[in-house]
């Protein structure tokens, strides 16, 4: 066991993450032949082939694909001994891997950012923009450390912290009935067609769970790949749709042909939380970051 290296480990995983020798050496930084050797010394020492060698990519042996999960729980592991020691030397500093939902991150780091930096100046912040699938991973394989996504969530070996509830607001043209409207009721969307996300945001089944009590449809032939689209398509007059509160401030939230009205108490929100590993050794920088985002949105 002892001729097994850690770094080849994390070769092994890289293969598997990219799929490709060329793309993992590129991404361990080490040459591809490099990697490639040290590969072959593995699967020698271990007796049995754990990659598939293709033209164009790399497979996982059916060996391989037991021995990667294996290899995800030695790295974290490791990489937790060093979170600890560094920890115990000064919990408030070095690196934080922080990854936000595409529609968070935008709309909430303009806010948060100069307050971290002010508060924990010695804290290193790596800013990450995931959906939430890849999000919940990376942060299982200890490639992220915490996680701002759309609440709830439940997940053995993760942890959730509520931060702030955002409130939607509803995006109409400014030729639309409902843009007379100083407030929306929820019943007042019977009978619309919105425009939602495409499949994998969190935020098209929000939407869609506010569609669901009342009789509003999804247009079936348009699917946006991000908040901006749909903003610029309710601008250009192609439907309705509702937007997080955070994501209609500032100079560019309401171009010209798109009115932003609020829904009346109680307003539909969702609810956005922290996520992270129980046993990350980085406890207390999660800790306030994650007051400084509650004590901003409060």
């Amino acid at each position: 066991m002892a001729d097994i290296k850690l770094k080849d480990l994390r070769y092994l995983v890289a293969v598997a993450d990219t799929g490709h020798f060329g793309k993992a050496a590129n991404r361990c930084f080490v040459s591809q032949p490099t990697l490639s050797a040290q590969l072959k010394k593995l699967e020698n020492y271990l007796g049995v082939p754990l990659i598939e060698r293709q033209p164009k990519g790399a497979l996982l042996t059916p060996a391989g694909i037991e021995i990667v999960a294996r290899a995800r729980r030695i790295i974290e592991a490791s990489d937790e001994v060093v979170d600890i020691a560094r920890t115990h030397r000064d919990p408030l500093a070095g690196q934080l891997r922080v990854a936000f939902l595409p529609t968070i991150g935008p709309y909430l780091l303009p806010i948060v950012v100069p307050k971290l930096r002010k508060a924990l100046p010695r804290l290193d912040l790596m800013l990450y923009e995931y959906q939430t699938a890849p999000m919940l991973e990376k942060l299982r394989a200890g490639e992220l450390d915490l996680g701002i996504l759309a609440l709830p969530i439940e997940i053995d070996g993760l942890a959730t912290r509520s931060l702030y509830d955002e409130p939607f607001i509803v995006a109409a043209p400014s030729n639309h009935p409902l843009a007379d409207r100083k407030q929306i009721r929820v019943e007042d969307l019977a009978g619309v067609t919105l425009l939602l996300l495409e499949d994998g945001h969190c935020l098209r089944d929000q939407a869609l769970d506010v569609c669901n009590r009342i009789d509003a449809e999804e247009k079936q032939d348009f699917r946006a790949t991000s908040i901006e689209t749909l903003r610029q398509m309710v601008a250009a007059g192609a439907g309705v749709t509702l937007l997080p509160e955070l994501a209609t401030r500032g100079s560019h939230a309401a171009p010209r042909g798109l009115v932003l009205r609020p829904f009346v108490k109680p307003q539909p929100s969702r609810r956005i939380g922290a996520i992270w590993r129980k046993s990350s050794a980085r406890q207390a920088a999660i800790r306030m970051v994650s007051d400084v985002i509650a004590e901003q949105l409060a």
